[in-house]
């Protein structure tokens, strides 16, 4: 996937605002038939943070590296690896078993060589010759709104919280904090090349 990803910060009123806008044009993503879903993901870094300094200090190319979950009970991963390349992004993901996403965490890097994907054996490469580790978790409640067309989505994060102390991603008790003010939500918006202007004349208000 490459495409644009535009970021904004809402109260939860704005947020509510747009949604009810949202859901009278566009569909909602196969995760959102009961509404909202949660979000879990897991970042490596190097030792020394390079990606996340790489972000701070709004470098043209810059990446992550993660590990994503819906669910607590999923018994499979995504590893995903998005770059930045300028105003776009470019995000490709491999699913992996618990077990492997599991032995991911640990350090055994491995297993990924057991992928036929070529993808796989590239992520070995990055993760293993750079020393990734996994250095925080991230987890938020997710509302997401799609148009076919374009490829457009429109996602509405909250309750964002994390940990940096635990890194057991499909445990169901896993103690989360707060990290962003709770009467606030982010807004994205992600697409390809354009925006449809029905869309973009809600978004520019």
């Amino acid at each position: 996937v490459l495409r644009r990803e535009e970021k904004y910060v809402l109260h939860m009123q704005e947020a509510m605002h747009y949604q009810k806008q949202f859901e009278q044009i566009l569909m909602t993503d196969s995760f959102s038939e009961n509404g909202s879903y949660s979000v879990r993901s897991l970042y490596f870094d190097t030792a020394d943070d390079r990606d996340f300094f790489d972000k701070i200090t709004e470098q043209n190319q810059r990446r992550k590296v993660r590990l994503r979950i819906y669910d607590p009970k999923d018994q499979t991963a995504k590893l995903e690896l998005k770059q930045k390349e300028n105003i776009y992004q470019k995000k490709r993901s491999l699913t992996i078993s618990k077990e492997h996403a599991e032995a991911l965490i640990q350090g055994e890097f491995s297993v990924l060589l057991t992928y036929p994907e070529e993808f796989a054996t590239e992520m070995y490469f990055i993760m293993s010759s750079e020393g990734y580790r996994p250095k925080t978790i991230i987890e938020y409640q997710r509302r997401a709104f799609m148009a076919k067309e374009n490829n457009i989505r429109l996602t509405f994060d909250s309750n964002i919280c994390a940990t940096e102390s635990c890194f057991d991603l499909f445990s169901e008790n896993l103690l989360l904090n707060p990290v962003f003010d709770q009467t606030k939500t982010i807004f994205e918006v992600k697409y390809d090349r354009f925006m449809l202007g029905y869309i973009s004349e809600i978004i520019s208000t």
